[in-house]
């Protein structure tokens, strides 16, 4: 699973969240600090509203929360995500030593390499990487 750090750059840097059943997330508000939850369509489910998505939470009076909206949550794609959101720059992820390496390469640029301890960070650097590419 990616940082928290990591999924706040992705979000700063122009990924945009579609909240689907599977999806990961934390929320960045409130007292919940550190605690993951999973979209389902039995526990949380996303609904659209006028004021955009919202997350509601079902069955769950204990807890004192019955929606949210998704600006208050923060995504944490998973690994399979991450590697569909590289595209066709996505190259190979190989095994190194202690680390996962993730690379990528666009038509007519120098391929780039992203290593990190668990694949999905390594994805993750890498789409960060070509979004701020896109972007600048």
């Amino acid at each position: 699973m990616i940082s928290v750090e990591l999924a706040t750059a992705l979000r700063a840097a122009g990924l945009v969240w579609h909240p689907q059943s599977g999806d990961r997330f934390v929320l960045t508000r409130g007292t919940f600090d550190g605690e993951v939850f999973t979209l389902s369509d039995m526990v949380v489910q996303a609904h659209e509203a006028a004021s955009g998505a919202v997350l509601a939470f079902n069955g769950t009076t204990e807890w004192a929360l019955d929606s949210t909206s998704a600006d208050d949550a923060l995504w944490l794609p998973r690994e399979d995500q991450l590697r569909e959101l590289l595209g066709g720059a996505f190259r190979t992820l190989i095994r190194q030593d202690e680390r996962y390496v993730v690379r990528t390469a666009l038509p007519g640029a120098p391929a780039t390499e992203h290593g990190a301890a668990d694949p999905a960070q390594a994805y993750g650097a890498a789409l960060l990487e070509l979004i701020r590419r896109a972007t600048d």
